[in-house]
């Protein structure tokens, strides 16, 4: 019995690591992943501030696992009802029970000008493109960078070239603005946090602009639908997602039980997953490592089911409900929480914001990088010393904290 899991981030991760715990021993497990590395998605925004902590965000799938096969290569296409991956080299892979946890790419609508001129958020490498374009205009004294939608991606890349304009001195000749086509930034999220997150964004130093959608880009410019333009030295384009190539670039449907086919589940952003309630499931970290119980739970009840005499009807699914722990972003050297109906800025939030980045870090077993991510955020607490950071471990007691900030870009800053 062969059991894959193609895809290492929140939600592959988080079922991989259920799996090879739960799964009868006749099973065995594979990891698919192009990286050889799980990487902190929720905290990649920080890596254009501060290219240091890109090694804290990477964390080796081998450190991960004990007894996952973890094979590197990009999967170009999964058929679900055959069962098979393809991957870009060529090779195959046969499953019996599959998981495609992917995730989504950036979607860029076909609005003319903005893939070729738009730079994504999505890799390291793309932090680290972005850092590079804004030290040039750095170097010339003036500028300006456009940021393409208002979600939590784009709110958060905002923040900091907002705060890296500070910190080299030219935040009053390089502005940073952040454009959204609904009427409020973090339009998915409460009233209450809109707010909270917009006074943030005034306060270090990012000028909003809504209710206008993009249409075009050039090299000099991003030019909206009302007829104006918004000057653009650097374009971070945050305005959306898409499916996987794998999946066609498309995010199939699929209802709470996260079964695709017989055979082939769909677990995080790589689906538009429809809750046990009949609701749409934000694109989320939280959601992804949450349907990943459910999914684990399943694809074991599939594979007992099989492995043993099939007596009887196939085993009842678990269908998952989205229930958010609540929501937390960075706006540069502040951010924003709401947990409850309790919305927090400042210090508090800040505090939150590290725990949260911390405590997942802890969960995958990398202590050492948790206490890097602390100190790089919260900076050194008195007395702390470099040789006293724990090793790492694989801990499990902390399996269920999840990030409670969004995973993936939100929603188009173009076309409805």
């Amino acid at each position: 019995m062969n059991v894959a899991v193609f895809g290492a981030g929140y939600a592959g991760l988080a079922l991989a690591r259920r799996l090879e715990r739960r799964l009868p021993p006749e099973a065995e497990l594979v990891v698919v992943d192009e990286d050889d590395h799980h990487l902190v998605q929720h905290e990649i925004h920080r890596a254009v501030r501060r290219p240091g902590v890109a090694d804290d965000l990477r964390i080796p799938l081998d450190d991960v696992f004990d007894r996952v096969e973890v094979r590197q290569a990009r999967v170009t296409d999964v058929d679900s009802e055959a069962g098979v991956a393809t991957f870009a080299d060529g090779g195959t892979l046969a499953y019996d029970i599959g998981a495609v946890c992917l995730g989504a790419e950036t979607a860029y609508y076909d609005l003319p000008g903005i893939e070729e001129h738009g730079h994504p958020l999505k890799r390291l490498e793309h932090a680290a493109a972005i850092r590079e374009r804004f030290s040039d205009i750095v170097a010339a004294g003036e500028g300006s960078v456009v940021v393409g939608g208002a979600g939590l991606s784009g709110i958060q890349v905002a923040g900091e070239l907002a705060a890296l304009a500070r910190e080299e001195g030219v935040e009053d000749s390089v502005e940073v603005c952040l454009l959204e086509q609904e009427a409020t930034v973090a339009p998915a999220f409460p009233e209450q946090f809109q707010t909270a997150v917009a006074e943030e964004l005034a306060a270090q130093g990012v000028t909003v602009r809504t209710g206008v959608p993009v249409e075009r880009a050039d090299a000099d410019a991003v030019h909206l639908a009302d007829g104006s333009a918004v000057d653009a030295d650097l374009l971070v384009w945050t305005g959306g997602i898409r499916g996987p190539a794998a999946l066609g670039g498309e995010r199939p449907v699929v209802q709470s039980g996260l079964r695709l086919s017989d055979d082939t589940f769909v677990v995080g952003d790589a689906a538009r997953v429809v809750d046990e309630d009949g609701a749409a499931v934000p694109a989320s970290a939280q959601a992804a490592v949450r349907e990943a119980d459910v999914a684990a739970d399943n694809v074991v009840r599939l594979v007992e089911y099989r492995l043993g005499d099939r007596d009887g009807f196939e085993p009842r699914l678990d269908r998952y409900r989205f229930d958010s722990l609540g929501w937390l972003v960075s706006v540069g050297d502040g951010a924003v929480a709401q947990v409850g109906s309790a919305v927090l800025t400042g210090p508090a939030a800040v505090a939150l914001k590290s725990t949260v980045g911390a405590g997942y870090l802890t969960t995958v077993g990398s202590v050492r990088q948790a206490v890097e991510l602390v100190r790089e955020e919260l900076g050194p607490p008195p007395g702390d010393a470099a040789a006293e950071t724990p090793a790492d471990d694989h801990s499990e007691a902390a399996d269920d904290t999840v990030p409670v900030e969004e995973g993936g870009d939100d929603g188009p800053a173009g076309k409805s």
